[in-house]
């Protein structure tokens, strides 16, 4: 009897949990059976943040939360970016003698 219900608990506690990876993003949000669901967040930069909360779509909008904070993908122009790292790139080329490509 006792494997029986660990083997419910089990299929219980799986059936409320979701995975979403994206890039370098990544959540998780599971609940155990009596429990608040728990929050798991990893942004952009591989920062880690953890959270519970009573119902499913509070945590699902503390994830977004989370991901609008950060600021690469708010506040740069990523072509900008681009282009300063392989102007960069060029200074240090000229900097150790490395010929253009």
């Amino acid at each position: 009897m006792v494997g029986r219900k660990a083997a419910q608990k089990w299929s219980e506690f799986k059936s409320h949990t979701t995975t979403k990876i994206n890039d370098m993003r990544d959540y998780k949000i599971t609940r155990k059976e009596g429990e608040w669901y728990d929050a798991r967040v990893t942004d952009s930069y591989g920062k880690k943040y953890q959270n519970y909360f009573e119902h499913a779509h509070e945590a699902n909008d503390w994830v977004y939360y989370i991901w609008s904070k950060e600021d690469w993908f708010n506040s740069v122009n990523s072509q900008e970016l681009l282009a300063n790292a392989i102007e960069n790139c060029k200074r240090l080329d000229n900097k150790l003698n490395v010929r253009e490509i």
